[in-house]
């Protein structure tokens, strides 16, 4: 399970993803909004999880795998949790850019305080940071940290990063209902946007099944107002709001890449159809993963979804 898709970015145009955290979620936040849900063990320290040389020989087997035409734009490293908790990455990255293929890494940026995570994401190429809030009263809600990282560290490690980075930077702000999408909130997470100077600024919303159920995406008139307010700070917004599509990669195991790919990213119901029709499957397999507790179905914003179900 450590390498998936392609899957379509509106970012990244084709990432080939790497879930470099092992079993279930293993993060220093638990956000309202995460798709991969709640969060199972709260860590801030860095820790051992696949060696980087089984990183590399599982992208390698799946890059032989995929078609010409499903060759990834972006090796990415979005994970089942904070990707930067893996002491490895900076290994594994260098022996990834063997292949040719641009590294990206997503991140919540809540490690960036750490020199030696910061240097890790030095050798990738393109690193995108998460800011949802400008106030340490709303980061901590929506974000819900682990105890031992607070709002100044947070900031320190952002800053420093955004000074030393030398490959593309780029911020996704993700807009929750009542939550942070006030107009005095939106000045706020537009000031220390602007303090990193990125090369864009992505305003987001839920578009898939969030930890909370309760959670809603901003109003369109926020989102236009989020928008407004981002541009007037001189940043380069760009709007990350509809589905990036269902041209998913596919290896012709079925099974592997449903399991592979929901374990990081759900998988709405027209995309789990063309994934089958790709594979030469039929809805038994789904039917099966159902059945067996691999999978499970969930139901957001009149969408079915299918999401990685781990057992305890």
């Amino acid at each position: 399970m450590i390498s998936f898709g392609p899957v379509p970015s509106r970012r990244l145009g084709k990432s080939l993803g790497i879930n470099n955290i092992t079993s279930k979620k293993v993060c220093s936040y638990s956000c309202v909004y995460c798709q991969v849900g709640l969060t199972h063990t709260f860590s801030a320290q860095r820790q051992e999880f696949y060696d980087p040389t089984v990183i590399y020989s599982e992208v390698e087997k799946h890059l032989a795998k995929i078609s010409e035409a499903d060759k990834p734009d972006y090796l990415t490293f979005v994970a089942n949790g904070e990707p930067t908790l893996d002491i490895q990455l900076g290994i594994s990255i260098e022996k990834l850019k063997l292949f040719g293929i641009p590294i990206a890494v997503i991140t919540n940026a809540s490690l960036l305080n750490d020199p030696e995570v910061r240097a890790d994401l030095q050798l990738a190429d393109w690193v995108s940071v998460k800011i949802d809030a400008g106030s340490e009263t709303i980061w901590k809600k929506i974000n819900r940290p682990v105890a031992k990282i607070t709002f100044q560290n947070y900031l320190d490690g952002l800053h420093a990063f955004a000074r030393e980075f030398k490959g593309k930077l780029v911020t996704e702000t993700m807009l929750v209902k009542g939550l942070n999408d006030s107009e005095e909130e939106l000045h706020k997470t537009a000031e220390l946007v602007k303090l990193a100077q990125p090369f864009f600024a992505y305003i987001s919303i839920p578009t898939r099944p969030p930890a909370v159920k309760s959670v809603l995406p901003s109003d369109e008139n926020v989102i236009n107002q989020a928008y407004q307010i981002f541009n007037e700070n001189g940043l380069n917004t760009e709007l990350i709001l509809g589905f990036e599509g269902t041209d998913t990669g596919f290896t012709g195991n079925a099974f592997e890449d449903i399991i592979n790919i929901c374990s990081v990213h759900p998988i709405r119901q027209d995309t789990m159809d063309e994934l089958l029709f790709k594979n030469n499957a039929n809805s038994t397999v789904l039917e099966t993963l159902l059945h067996n507790n691999y999978v499970q179905k969930v139901e957001y914003k009149s969408n079915s979804f299918y999401i990685r179900k781990f057992r305890d």
